[in-house]
């Protein structure tokens, strides 16, 4: 039996302004588009269930490109300082979170952001030592690729001021080579490894809290890199197959796996594809380098606001073209994530020297890319994901890091997308608000909430259609799915984004109030307001 529904403008996506106002759907499929009047006479004897959709908007279903579904998670349960502007008002809370942890526990922060601060404060060691001096403390900094940690935390890593910096990261050293407590991307790695492993409750929670939250803001799927930090490919693995069973809970997750984390897959007797109608297993995941804010993204030159360094390559080139080889052996895609020009260079290199057998593959970020670099990618088989948001959360202190002749070739989503390429849109949540709204205004605005300006290099706007389409058609041809997801069409999965608003002609800071009306996975409803 069928379902209808009607009563809306629903966007096929197939190109600007073409829609129509009725779906017919079978077995979680599209069989039909037109007018209620139309599918009524085609279908009636076969429509069981008709949904009016009261004069609303029906998009297909928006996915999220790049994300960590589970960190998410963790953003939405532990202590979340994303949002903080005052290193004052950071303290006050931390002395607060320290109180409520149990003895004996960790105590957990997600997501500071010194460039928040007015005074850009970053806190020392001994100033953490002061709000918790008998329990270890770990602060994940917003980007995800640096951590704050107290004495404590040091103390049980057996990190000292002989300890040298790991290959791919750097313990930040005072004056008289004492640890800070700051430390950027694999040097965080080395607390991390002391941090009891998660249990099978909390991934859970975690887990189920996130695609709640996704559901709400109107994401149907997303693309997810998870299995390598809670305990291991199978039991995250586990926990997804839990929690996304197909009947209460209904969410298209493609999971990228840590090159660190293939082998294990591997022991579990899984391969890269579908595993479920809903999960499917997707392209080998590597870091290239780390993130502009805190200095560890790999530039060809050095900082502008700090000539002495020029960012972190997470590994050597040689051992990058290696990791890529070895999934090639197993003909696998790689998707390497890659902020900085040099290590979209090292990134290119490896991509050139063994191309990819099957699939596609994903230069996540890309985020500072010059002329020769743009020319050399539109050779290859890839597929860019881009995170729009960046634009509004890294401006304006992005132009300190970057320079003013830099920056202009930097973020460049409008440059990317007219050069033939193919794009997708993701949020990298938890770094940012997983809301693809928040993500599509920042491509048509490329302002901060509140600002009222032309916007940072306005020549890069997306249009609206562009930039939906970065959600919608670019999330499913990133995964080789562009001929069943991603637009209204014949045969293609009924998974619905419903809003109040026709995001393709209201103005931009509109976009910002516009409230998602229902969620749709498979024909089945997943979240109504």
């Amino acid at each position: 039996m069928g379902t209808l529904w009607f009563n809306g403008t629903c966007f096929t996506m197939r190109k600007e302004n073409e829609s129509v106002s009725a779906i017919y759907i079978e077995n979680g499929k599209i069989r039909a588009l037109g007018n209620k009047d139309d599918l009524e006479e085609r279908y009636g004897g076969n429509i069981e269930i008709k949904h009016d959709l009261q004069g609303k908007f029906l998009y297909p279903g928006f996915v999220d490109s790049h994300l960590h579904i589970i960190g998410h998670g963790e953003k939405l349960i532990r202590l979340d300082l994303s949002e903080v502007n005052e290193a004052a008002e950071m303290r006050t809370l931390l002395e607060r979170n320290y109180k409520e942890t149990k003895e004996d526990h960790w105590v957990f922060g997600e997501g500071w952001n010194e460039n928040n601060f007015p005074d850009r404060k970053i806190f020392h060691r001994s100033e953490l030592d002061e709000i918790a001096p008998d329990k270890p403390m770990f602060l994940t900094r917003i980007c995800r690729h640096a951590a704050l940690v107290n004495t404590k935390a040091l103390e049980l890593a057996g990190i000292t001021k002989e300890t040298k910096d790991p290959n791919g990261g750097v313990i930040v050293k005072d004056d008289k080579g004492e640890p800070t407590g700051f430390l950027l991307d694999t040097a965080a790695d080395l607390v991390k490894e002391v941090i009891p492993g998660a249990s099978d409750e909390y991934v859970k929670q975690a887990l189920t809290v996130a695609i709640k939250d996704m559901f709400q803001v109107g994401l149907v799927g997303g693309h997810t890199e998870d299995l390598h930090y809670y305990g291991g490919f199978k039991q995250t693995f586990d926990q997804f197959l839990h929690v996304i069973n197909g009947n209460e809970v209904k969410f298209r997750a493609h999971l990228l796996v840590h090159h660190e984390a293939v082998a294990e897959m591997e022991k579990e007797g899984y391969e890269i594809g579908e595993v479920t109608p809903f999960i499917e297993l997707g392209a080998v995941k590597i870091f290239a380098d780390g993130a502009l804010g805190g200095r560890t993204a790999f530039l060809s030159d050095p900082y502008t606001d700090d000539p002495s360094t020029s960012g972190v390559a997470i590994h050597t080139e040689e051992s990058l073209q290696q990791l890529v080889k070895k999934a090639r052996e197993k003909n696998r895609a790689v998707a390497i994530h890659t902020i900085g020009d040099a290590a979209l260079d090292m990134a290119l290199t490896a991509l050139e020297r063994y191309p990819v057998k099957e699939g596609r593959d994903r230069l996540i970020h890309v985020q500072v890319v010059d002329d020769s670099l743009l020319e050399r990618m539109k050779k290859l088989n890839v597929i860019l994901d881009l995170q729009p948001r960046f634009v509004a959360s890294d401006f304006p202190w992005v132009m300190e890091r970057l320079g003013e002749e830099r920056i202009q070739q930097s973020f460049a989503w409008k440059t990317l997308l007219n050069s033939g390429l193919h794009c997708a849109g993701g949020s990298d949540a938890p770094i940012e608000p997983v809301d693809p709204l928040l993500g599509i205004h920042a491509a048509v605005a490329r302002t901060r909430l509140g600002e009222q300006h032309e916007g940072y290099l306005p020549k890069q706007k997306l249009t609206p259609f562009e930039a939906v389409q970065l959600f919608t058609s670019g999330s499913a041809y990133a995964i080789e799915k562009e001929r069943e997801r991603g637009l209204l069409a014949e045969g293609f999965v009924a998974d619905f984004t419903i809003l109040d608003k026709n995001l393709f002609e209201i103005e931009p800071e509109d976009i910002l109030h516009t409230n998602v009306m229902m969620t749709v996975v498979d024909n089945t409803i997943m979240y109504q307001r």
